[in-house]
């Protein structure tokens, strides 16, 4: 029993913790930067104001995790982000195909949950930060409401991944919130006061039908007059979750202090929209629909933005600039709203997209002004405009984990976060993180400590594509244009055949493309046309090109729109190797060409899209020349497709299909990553939309490892993931290490991107 007479005062309980990263902000971003310091031995402390992970992406807001892939609704091809991040969503498809966003709590929390280093505090508000110079945070100071717990912590770094940037605000780090204008960067697309300064918060809502008929009573504080949502007639009554993202409000408020009542009014939305449904008789299907879920607290899209040594702009995004201290990539359209949100008349957003995806300098993830602060997440030192591309959850996450590997190297070798854009440092950092799977883009992986690159490299076999042969009964209608990408080297265009059926006679326009820049996949630029008579019927069709290829890159073999012809499709997939369609997806403004209006800055540019599978099959086609994918591909550096398929693929009729690794000496090997093709295409949206499949084909779903006497040293039976990591008790003595790969997830050529082995 606990028994106390009158206290003029009594505080609650406190406790102070010490740590070597203190993470505040339990989003997406702040997960992937706790678990990848926590991973290289940092212990570090989580916390979070919410009682569940995830941010944006968790339950409780239930917005799916969306990057540089877009829907693949743009031409950033194989751009889904790596690295810790990619291991999420991998295993969240593994689980949860379906897109529960329950699930997709389980996965984040277990994820935290198996990290020794990491002590993860929920329901725990950061309050107050306090410095032990101008410029050095000592600690912070948090409550937890739930065990009536007040929380001292201390470190040497900060990582502030809070969204609105509680920690960094308190701490007096440079800021801004609200839009530049448009002379401060050169940035032409700059929005007005008129369209407004700050994107709006969103509440979403499920609904479940019950098969009987359901009666709803709005609440008095629901909105009267649904007219007053200028898009109201874009409803139907079976739209819901993040679907109806453009429910959306408070850009004209403070959306830091002002987010209750912003949270308000969209619940008065919400249940005004539901009201409308259900009861306005324009929607008789919703009579047995019910709610099922509405968002408590609103997702959140902008408010601070923290100034690093450097700010990304929408010229970083549009140009795609190179930058040394590159440590990760974004890719989403430059997407602004309107500030009025759901009230304004204007369109609900404003996306114009890239050629391609854009690298994200160091620069941007650490305060100028505050010694021992990273950031995370939205709150990235970028311009108003280049934040309505670095705003996505997964670009977020991506920077996370920079910035936690920088901690990481801040705090093994006694430095500064500035001190690290030292190219010694940075070369070393880019390497760090690209071994746990971080794609850099335009920064080939040059790993010194890397046995295989050493080693003399052999294959039982490697596969050398000449044909994607038809299928017996499919086809592909050229309705919309369609292409075939294929890797091939500077020089002469080998000759294709295709396979095609005409309706009526008619001609066939075939356009040879390729790329501006290597740096992203727009067919932009026109080699060759060609113009084929074909006659009514089922025919081979012989494409001759006369074209020397300038470059070694991806070609776009492009099959203009005639609704009069369909091309012979083929049932085999193949790691690099991609059919893309000029077909429109207005969920992310691609209506099949950009054409931006003058003066906004952005490309005007054609969108040449995969389908997603079971769809999105190649063309069959014979080819003049074989396209080989080399055992060297394993240690070039890239872990995926970008100029080339960068792959070791064995022959389909090899039985054994294995690489083996030799070295003139014995080697004494403690670890071995293997890097796995799990479709860099495929977006992997996380809730609410359904996926097909729970593996990637491409991906290796058994192999094992021998030592150079055949001993075996590892086997792995169930691997869906595609970074591999395995970390022998002692180093293994050997002069030859084999893989052997013994089954694949999908009908495809064996093989994989890369190995690894490290003393």
């Amino acid at each position: 029993m606990i028994k106390e007479q009158f206290s003029e005062r009594r505080d609650p309980r406190t406790e102070s913790l010490e740590a070597d990263l203190v993470v505040v902000g339990g989003g997406l971003a702040g997960v992937c930067t706790a678990i990848t310091a926590a991973r290289e031995g940092v212990k570090v402390i989580l916390v979070q104001d919410r009682p569940m992970l995830g941010g944006n992406s968790s339950s409780e807001i239930r917005l799916w995790i969306l990057g540089a892939t877009s829907h693949m609704g743009n031409n950033n091809r194989w751009a889904r982000e790596g690295g810790l991040v990619d291991e999420i969503l991998v295993e969240n498809m593994w689980r949860n195909p379906e897109g529960n966003p329950v699930i997709f709590d389980t996965v984040l929390l277990e994820k935290v949950w198996k990290e020794p280093n990491i002590r993860l505090l929920l329901n725990t508000v950061v309050y107050e930060t306090t410095k032990s110079s101008p410029n050095v945070i000592a600690r912070v100071t948090a409550f937890c409401s739930q065990n009536s717990t007040r929380y001292i912590l201390s470190a040497p770094f900060f990582c502030d991944a809070s969204g609105d940037g509680i920690v960094a605000f308190q701490a007096g780090a440079a800021f801004r919130m609200g839009a530049e204008t448009a002379d401060e960067f050169g940035e032409p697309f700059a929005p007005t006061k008129e369209y407004g300064e700050l994107l709006g918060h969103s509440l979403y809502f499920y609904s479940k039908d019950t098969g009987v008929p359901v009666k709803f009573v709005a609440p008095a504080y629901a909105l009267d007059h649904i007219s007053e949502i200028p898009r109201y007639r874009r409803l139907t009554a079976r739209e819901h979750g993040c679907q109806l993202w453009w429910i959306e409000y408070g850009g004209r408020l403070d959306t830091v202090h002002d987010t209750e009542k912003i949270k308000w009014e969209l619940w008065r939305v919400i249940y005004g929209v539901w009201d409308y449904i259900k009861n306005s008789g324009e929607f008789p299907e919703a009579e047995t629909l019910t709610l099922e879920w509405v968002g408590m607290i609103p997702g959140k899209r902008e408010s601070r933005r923290f100034e690093g040594d450097y700010m990304l702009t929408q010229h970083d995004i549009v140009h795609q600039r190179t930058h040394d201290d590159a440590v990760a990539f974004g890719g989403w359209s430059i997407d602004l709203h309107p500030a009025d949100g759901v009230f304004s008349e204007k369109p609900a957003c404003n996306q114009w997209h890239a050629k391609g995806v854009y690298q994200v300098p160091y620069r941007c993830l650490y305060s100028r002004n505050i010694d021992n602060l990273f950031f995370a997440g939205r709150i990235i030192s970028a311009s108003h405009v280049a934040f309505g591309s670095s705003r996505v959850m997964a670009t977020g996450a991506y920077t996370g984990q920079a910035s936690a590997m920088a901690a990481v190297h801040c705090l093994q070798k006694q430095l500064q976060p500035r001190d690290l854009v030292a190219p010694v440092h940075m070369k070393a950092l880019q390497t760090a993180l690209q071994r746990r799977g971080q794609h850099i883009p335009g920064v080939p992986m040059k790993d010194s400590e890397d046995l295989v690159q050493s080693a003399t490299i052999r294959a039982s076999s490697e596969y050398v594509l000449q044909q994607l042969p038809p299928s017996t009964a499919g086809s592909i209608s050229l309705a919309d244009a369609a292409a075939q990408m294929l890797p091939l080297p500077a020089g002469p265009m080998p000759a294709v055949k295709v396979w095609a059926t005409a309706s009526e006679d008619t001609t066939l326009t075939v356009e040879l493309r390729t790329t501006s820049r290597n740096t992203h996949h727009t067919p932009d630029v026109t080699l060759q046309t060609l113009q084929v008579p074909l006659k009514k019927g089922a025919q081979e069709v012989s494409l001759n090109f006369s074209e020397t290829l300038p470059n070694d890159g991806y070609v776009f073999i492009c099959f203009m729109k005639n609704p009069a012809i369909t091309l012979a499709d083929s049932d085999l997939r193949v790691t690099g190797i991609l059919s893309v369609f000029n077909k429109t997806n207005p969920a992310v403004s691609n209506f099949g060409k950009q054409e931006p209006p003058e003066g906004i800055g952005m490309e005007a540019f054609e969108f040449w899209c995969p389908g997603r599978r079971p769809g999105g099959r190649n063309i069959a086609m014979e080819l003049g020349q074989g396209i080989v994918f080399p055992a060297g591909n394993i240690r070039n550096g890239t872990d995926r497709p970008v100029t080339a398929p960068n792959a070791w693929l064995a022959s389909p009729e090899d039985k054994a299909p294995a690489i083996t690794f030799q070295w003139n000496s014995p080697q004494h090997i403690r670890e071995v990553t293997v890097a796995f093709d799990n479709d860099f295409d495929h977006p992997m949206e996380s809730v609410l939309m359904g996926h097909p499949e729970r593996a990637m084909p491409f991906c290796v779903q058994s192999f094992s490892l021998h030592d150079g006497q055949g001993n075996e040293l590892a086997s792995v039976t169930d691997n869906h993931e595609t970074l591999k990591r395995l970390v022998f008790e002692a180093p293994v003595s050997t002069d030859a290490l084999e893989l052997r790969i013994h089954a694949m997830h999908g009908k495809v050529p064996p093989g994989l991107f890369a190995v690894r082995c490290y003393a």
